[in-house]
């Protein structure tokens, strides 16, 4: 059974921050809707930690909600800090970075 149903985190209020911790020398990941129309997975990532270039056949929309992170688009650089978001394009390569410890929320919009 997904995750979000085990847990039940419906009608809950819901601090984003609180959802997963750091864990040192990695990326944690926690999935918090999984449904047929898309996703949203919360992230931790340690510093010096990332997510190596891939692309998704989805839209996605990744939102920082404590640090900064460097995120590159075909190659294109960007830094985005807490409070802001960027959109990732279907099948264009993106990979992300920590310099310093940073969270992030995940929504992958499936068509």
């Amino acid at each position: 059974m997904p995750e979000n149903r085990r847990e039940k985190l419906t009608e809950k209020v819901l601090v984003i921050n609180d959802l997963i911790a750091y864990q040192p020398g990695t990326v944690a990941s926690r999935m918090i809707v999984f449904e047929k129309a898309g996703t949203i997975t919360i992230f931790s990532f340690d510093t010096g930690e990332g997510l190596s270039e891939h692309s998704a056949p989805y839209d996605a929309i990744l939102t920082v909600t404590d640090g900064e992170a460097d995120v590159q688009i075909a190659k294109k650089p960007f830094t985005i800090k807490a409070g802001e978001m960027i959109i990732l394009p279907a099948n264009k390569p993106h990979a992300v970075f920590a310099h310093q410890r940073f969270k992030m929320l995940l929504t992958m919009i499936r068509e």
